[in-house]
């Protein structure tokens, strides 16, 4: 009997291997000067580090970022479709002030008089639609009136130990 003949097929070239893709994402990076960048930063032994710190240790650049954070966990509470009619509440609010802009005064623009005022009282739509902005103008008003020492204590509910 004949013996078996081992024969393990290559598998074909795909594409690149892998240190085909490194060598050319040296040479990509060495291209573009990242490599020089790299290399600058260390060598500088840490001067543009202490720039940087020197930098966001000012009281100006600390309001900032925190105030960034406050503002990113404000929004972290809020539900993306709240924040989806808010945006495009705004953006059509904006749209009907810019169209009662383009409009001219005419007869119908006059002011109501005791008559009209009385009737926009009795209107219901519109107190339908105010309802919601004056309970909005209510909180905010509560929320500004609070006294916060540190806001990350205030959002977290932990007490601060400074």
């Amino acid at each position: 009997m004949a013996k078996a003949i081992e024969y393990q097929v290559e598998p074909p070239k795909i594409g690149p291997t892998a240190e085909e893709e490194l060598q050319r994402l040296l040479q990509t990076l060495h291209e573009h000067g990242v490599l020089r960048l790299a290399n600058d930063l260390v060598a500088s032994n840490n001067d543009w580090l202490k720039v940087i710190v020197d930098g966001l240790s000012r009281k100006g650049s600390l309001n900032v970022i925190q105030n960034i954070s406050v503002l990113l966990m404000a929004l972290s509470t809020i539900p993306p479709e709240q924040t989806y009619k808010l945006a495009f509440g705004l953006r059509d609010f904006v749209a009907e002030l810019s169209r009662e802009e383009e409009q001219p005064q005419s007869a119908n623009g006059s002011a109501p008089g005791a008559r009209g005022a009385w009737k926009m009282l009795h209107d219901d739509e519109l107190w339908h639609s105010l309802t919601p902005l004056l309970n909005g103008l209510k909180a905010f008003s509560r929320r500004m009136e609070e006294e916060v020492d540190k806001p990350i204590s205030s959002f977290s509910g932990k007490p601060s130990d400074a």
